[in-house]
């Protein structure tokens, strides 16, 4: 059996998706967790190019790792803005 480029791309970039999903769930920051986030979608529509699937690749970029990290951070910088007039 042996392996051709494309089949060690699939295998790097896969690895890679655990990599980031288990950095996603290890940080200690939120900002730092969703920022994991945006890269797994990014890696993801990579994938899903080599996957010969454009459309998919596209809809992940855009909806899941751009627009899906924007509402995040709009969201944690709302709430931190809850949590300092509480304190104060």
């Amino acid at each position: 059996m042996t392996l051709n480029i494309i089949d060690i791309t699939h295998i790097i970039i896969l690895l890679t998706l655990v990599a980031t999903a288990l950095l996603a769930i290890t940080f200690r920051t939120l900002l730092s967790a969703v920022i994991s986030l945006a890269v797994f979608g990014l890696i993801l529509s990579a994938e899903f190019m080599l996957l010969h699937a454009p459309d998919v690749a596209i809809a992940e970029a855009g909806i899941g790792a751009a627009l899906t990290t924007a509402i995040f951070i709009f969201a944690l910088k709302s709430t931190k803005k809850v949590e300092e007039k509480e304190e104060s």
